[in-house]
């Protein structure tokens, strides 16, 4: 299925999920140790609703608010948040969106399964970028190193609970949403 133009009701989609992505970094659950946000949720659900490239391009919006100085960051805005050690997941939600949207729309229809599928890709990908970036950013712009089974625990085991119950929730969503918005048959 090939995924929507790109008319104003697009681009007012895109513009949405970025700012939904924002709001997402602002709704904390408070769980022990590791923050949690909704940050995931929006941009996976950017990917699986909009489609690769706006879905991509929502995130990449989002990026590109914080770094201009736009304090749409857990952490505030401006360019020097590139040091920050979480920015990787940053990106990877622009790179996760792609890859969730890829696989979400390579089907005319809209499974829960498939859903699913691409969500758990997306969540790959973000952690992927996330874990990296993160043991980059210690090790050369901070200067201390993180043992890599410490890094793993921190960015991964801790984390993943609530990002795997996010693709679970965002599945759920878009498999009801998706039809609405023309999404494809279901």
């Amino acid at each position: 299925m090939k995924e929507r133009g790109s008319g104003s009701r697009d681009m007012a989609l895109t513009a949405l999920f970025a700012a939904l992505i924002a709001v997402g970094a602002f709704i904390r659950i408070p769980v022990p140790v590791v923050p949690f946000t909704l940050q995931f949720l929006f941009a996976n659900l950017a990917g699986l609703l909009l489609g690769p490239k706006s879905g991509a391009s929502a995130a990449g919006l989002y990026m590109a608010a914080g770094l201009i100085g736009l304090p749409v960051f857990t952490g505030g805005g401006g360019p020097w948040y590139v040091m920050n050690p979480t920015f990787g997941y940053i990106v990877g939600f622009a790179a996760g969106a792609w890859i969730a949207g890829k696989i979400a729309w390579s089907r005319e229809k809209k499974s829960f399964a498939l859903l699913l599928c691409a969500s758990f890709a997306n969540i790959a990908v973000v952690y992927l970028f996330g874990v990296v970036y993160y043991w980059f950013a210690a090790s050369y712009f901070a200067g201390s190193p993180v043992a890599v089974l410490t890094l793993l625990l921190y960015c991964v085991v801790l984390a993943a609970p609530g990002d795997v119950a996010l693709c679970f929730v965002s599945a759920a969503i878009a498999v009801k949403v998706i039809p609405r918005i023309g999404g494809g048959k279901h």
